[in-house]
């Protein structure tokens, strides 16, 4: 399978940017996000306020690979990895016992929100950043998510630090992945399928 060229330069920036505690807007292989680093609370306060969203509400992480989750999950039921596995969309899913996470970016009954990307410009800047990344819908709180690059609204594209280049012309609309709750005794609920 042809993997589609991510631009370095383009990779750079991004890199970067996020590097330097600012805001990147960002293709995923779900919708467009604004994203920073997870580990930064100033980065993620700056997420809070240009979306103007509640704080109470929590965000969701990126990784590359599956490794990497007992890396900020304390407990990880051993079904987590066949869910993953298993689907063939995009699947965020929330555990509780959230650690080595800025606590702003950690719901306030420590769950977490993580989806293991697919998304080639997603993967190489995660494997070369070496840290999760925020990714939250690109629109402001109470708006519908932007489907494509041109939905997004121009005052996100004012307020981020960088807007990647890769997959701005792709007009077929992203879809939000599917959500689920994961205890760590194993048993999961879905909360958006």
């Amino acid at each position: 399978m042809h993997r589609p060229f991510v631009d370095k330069e383009d990779l750079n920036q991004a890199l970067e940017t996020l590097k330097n505690g600012g805001l990147i807007l960002y293709p995923t292989d779900t919708i467009w996000g604004i994203g920073c680093d997870a580990t930064n609370p100033e980065a993620i306060e700056k997420v809070f306020a240009l979306k103007g969203r509640d704080k109470s509400k929590s965000m969701l992480i990126l990784l590359h690979s599956d490794n990497q989750l007992a890396s900020y999950v304390r407990e990880i039921p051993e079904v987590a990895y066949q869910l993953i596995e298993s689907y063939d969309r995009p699947i965020t899913i929330v555990y509780s016992g959230a650690k080595n996470l800025a606590e702003n970016a950690i719901a306030e009954d420590g769950s977490i929100g993580i989806r293991i990307v697919a998304h080639p410009f997603c993967q190489q800047l995660l494997q070369r950043f070496k840290k999760p990344i925020i990714s939250t819908s690109a629109n402001l709180s109470g708006q519908p998510s932007a489907q494509t690059f041109d939905q997004i609204d121009e005052l996100i594209k004012e307020k981020v630090d960088y807007i990647v280049k890769f997959g701005q012309n792709e007009d077929s609309p992203g879809t939000p992945s599917i959500i689920m709750k994961l205890d760590p005794s194993g048993k999961f609920e879905f909360l958006r399928k």
